[in-house]
């Protein structure tokens, strides 16, 4: 009969003893799996779980139900009768599509209000990483008149403005491809963005459309936001030119799912709070740049 040692808590040899006491010692906890054990014709120590095999046999079943699985077969299926057995479908990253129910499109005043609220978050975000490029560059310019200076300061503010496009750009992309296949703003008001089937958009479409919204109101010195409110307004399928572009749609967020009776095509009240403050803003904002023409002027 083979006898083996095993080093105990404080890493101590201890032996030797037969496989039925080792086995005792574990059932006892006083060792766990993780124990180095040593015997005879080894040449080094190892865990006591490439041994459990062996050591489940010495003892009996009641050995054999403490003994660690030591091979990769499926445990038996459990009752589909019984009320404690687990649920089986399969976990996926994806919502289920369930087509050929009623959708209900986003309009305009929708998407407006989910604007809002997305507006105010990437611009505070980029305001927080803007402003101490503003301040070093404040900074390089107070230093000297030198044409280093000068050109590091507007390496920074150009960095600046890179930072205003990087942000929504990115946050739109992650969001819109996330589970929720929506930003904060369309969180809010109970909005989602899809594909023109269905399915959830991926993070490189997600961020392609971004960067159309972003290209059809540069290039078209804001003629293509003007387009977008038409198109989303009156369209048939409540599209933005991006939206055409990359193949999306704004859609409720029950939209696709097994309870298309849930969705809303009233606009609701957060919606409606959300418009009044957004209005709001709008308005103050036209008022200052009004006043920033009319008092220069009245002033000469």
């Amino acid at each position: 009969m083979s006898m083996w040692y095993y080093a105990d808590r404080d890493n101590a040899r201890q032996g030797p003893v037969d496989a039925a006491e080792l086995v005792r010692l574990r059932l006892r906890r006083q060792l766990d799996w993780d124990t180095l054990v040593w015997r005879e014709g080894m040449a080094d120590w190892r865990p006591m779980r490439d041994f459990a095999a062996e050591l489940a046999r010495v003892d009996g079943p009641a050995s054999e139900a403490a003994a660690p699985a030591t091979d990769a077969s499926p445990p038996p299926a459990a009752d589909p009768a019984s009320p404690y057995a687990p649920p089986r479908a399969t976990v996926s990253a994806d919502p289920v599509v369930v087509t050929g129910g009623e959708v209900v499109l986003a309009g305009f005043w929708k998407r407006f209000a989910a604007m809002v609220i997305d507006g105010l978050v990437t611009g505070a975000a980029s305001f927080v990483l803007q402003v101490p490029l503003t301040m070093l560059a404040a900074f390089g310019m107070s230093l000297g008149d030198g044409a280093a200076a000068a050109g590091g300061a507007i390496g920074l503010i150009l960095v600046s403005y890179g930072i205003s496009l990087a942000v929504p750009l990115f946050y739109f992309a992650w969001m819109h491809s996330s589970g929720s296949q929506a930003s904060l703003g369309k969180m809010a008001v109970g909005i989602k963005v899809t594909r023109g089937s269905g399915e959830r958009i991926s993070f490189w479409r997600a961020f392609a459309r971004y960067m159309a919204y972003f290209l059809s109101l540069a290039l078209s010195f804001g003629v293509g936001g003007l387009v977008s409110a038409l198109t989303t307004g009156l369209g048939a399928r409540k599209q933005a030119l991006h939206d055409m572009i990359c193949d999306t749609l704004v859609v409720d967020k029950w939209a696709f799912t097994d309870r298309p009776d849930l969705q809303r095509h009233e606009l609701g009240a957060v919606t409606w709070v959300i418009l009044a403050v957004g209005l709001a803003l709008l308005g103050l904002a036209v008022l200052a740049v009004l006043a920033a023409v009319a008092i220069p002027a009245l002033a000469d």
